[in-house]
């Protein structure tokens, strides 16, 4: 297996089974709910993670929690701990409720401040960083490589946090000090403060991975400055750190680039109430994953007609396994039956029946118990159709989102009911149970003694010109 490497803009191979691959992906900054475009490096990962362990390869997948952060002290000012906490249930919440499970540890900042210190202090040893009044920053014309990853000639880049003391506008924050209406403090060498963005992830990959691992992940918008500056924090001393970086492309929003702090996002929270999680999951999976993908409400509606396609070819599937299973058990039944039975039509005697005819054994009626239908636009549809639908469940929040589904008069339903009724989260809140299509198919015809089967080949109409008959 080959990934596309962003350092060395180039496919290169992952080591053969079993392994190990270690994947770090970075995660949310908490403090809002995370929009629909933060599902795609979970998703990735997730997949990813699944594909190499199918194929025998010992997979550990770390997705972290940024925690402390200069927007969710701007988002909350006194009170960021608590907002922080609160999102990062949220996320948890949302992600699990896509259905891949979840990434083998998802550490968060708050939880490893000490560990960060000390590799800041390591930095500084080395000459690579140094403390100006209580903040700390890297010193990037020490790292020779800076600017490989994005792609950017040291001489370029530009200045990312202003501040007059600072040796080189380039430098970056590794350590902030405390700073009136951030409401949680650490201390350090330097004075009470927090960490910057930038070290916490690098030192949360080397904890849990180790100073070298295979891949490194995320969003192309983190290329720079997140990932350049990661990389070098950590070869600077001499750790190898990440051997693949793999970036997954944006999601777009009528063609920009889906951002809170833009204001043109949709939660996942949202997406999933609207559209259901295995839309959600053939969205992603219909765009290349280094390339943009547009979210839309026309990209959406594709992406429901392509799950229902694929639940359809589902069913079928296991509607074939059923009926393969009733032929074979009425084959065995025929074989076990003596000589001499009597032909279809006739008794005992071997006299035809009341017509004068003899009959053909005919498909037994299915019984109407109902077809499951679920999602709020199905059940819709249903509601339109020709079928009776039979009975309705809802959940409180549903009825009241959805002045049609009020207006069916739905039995009301806690959602943990309807997942079970569904055997699936996918619901939306909404499950009926509909009318049957009455059809006896080829396979029923099959499993009686003496079938009568009729195959159209070639059907030319009646009203056609004639020539050459076609396919029917």
């Amino acid at each position: 297996m080959r990934l596309f490497d962003t350092y060395t803009k180039s496919l290169v191979e992952v080591p053969p089974p079993p392994g190990p691959v270690r994947m770090y992906f970075c995660g949310p900054t908490v403090y809002a709910r995370a929009h629909i475009g933060n599902a795609r490096p979970f998703v990735l990962g997730m997949w990813l993670r699944s594909w190499l362990r199918a194929r025998g390869y010992e997979v550990t997948l770390v997705h972290n929690i940024t925690d402390i952060n200069d927007k969710i002290y701007d988002a909350a000012p006194g009170a960021s701990a608590e907002l922080a906490r609160r999102a990062t249930e949220w996320y948890f919440a949302d992600t699990s409720a896509l259905g891949l499970g979840m990434p083998d540890a998802m550490p968060k900042v708050t939880d490893h401040v000490p560990e960060i210190v000390r590799f800041i202090g390591e930095l500084v040893d080395s000459g690579h960083a140094y403390p100006v009044e209580g903040d700390v920053y890297f010193r990037v014309a020490s790292f020779p490589e800076y600017g490989r990853l994005s792609g950017q000639r040291p001489d370029q880049v530009e200045e990312q946090e202003p501040n007059a003391l600072k040796e080189d506008p380039r430098d970056f924050a590794l350590w902030k000090a405390n700073k009136q209406g951030e409401d949680t403090a650490w201390d350090s060498p330097w004075g009470r403060g927090r960490p910057g963005w930038h070290i916490e992830c690098s030192v949360l990959a080397e904890e849990l991975l180790g100073p070298s691992f295979e891949i490194h992940g995320g969003g192309l918008d983190l290329v720079f400055p997140h990932h350049e500056n990661e990389l070098a924090q950590s070869r600077s001393l001499g750790h190898p750190f990440a051997h693949i970086w793999a970036h997954n492309g944006m999601l777009r929003f009528t063609g920009e680039k889906m951002s809170k702090s833009v204001g043109n996002i949709a939660t996942i929270r949202e997406t999933l109430d609207e559209w259901g999680r295995e839309t959600i999951l053939v969205f992603f999976l219909g765009g290349h994953w280094r390339k943009p993908i547009d979210f839309s409400p026309e990209t959406m509606a594709q992406a429901a007609a392509q799950a229902e396609s694929f639940r359809n070819g589902r069913r079928a599937g296991a509607a074939g396994d059923r009926r393969a299973r009733r032929v074979a058990a009425a084959s065995a039944g025929r074989a076990r039956v003596r000589r001499g039975r009597p032909a279809p039509g006739r008794d005992r005697g071997g006299r035809l029946g009341a017509t004068g005819r003899a009959r053909w054994p005919q498909p037994r009626p299915q019984a109407v118990t109902g077809e499951l239908v679920y999602g709020r636009r199905a059940v819709r549809e249903a509601l339109r159709g020709r079928r009776e639908v039979l009975e309705l469940w809802a959940t409180e929040r549903a009825v009241g989102a959805e002045p049609w589904l009020a207006e069916a008069k739905p039995k009301q339903r806690p959602e943990r009911d309807l997942s079970e009724l569904a055997g699936n989260r996918d619901h939306q809140g909404v499950v009926a149970r509909v009318e049957p299509y009455r059809y006896a198919d080829a396979y029923e015809l099959a499993a009686v003694e003496r079938p009568l089967l009729a195959v159209l080949d070639r059907v030319r109409s009646a009203a056609a010109p004639r020539g050459p008959a076609r396919p029917a």
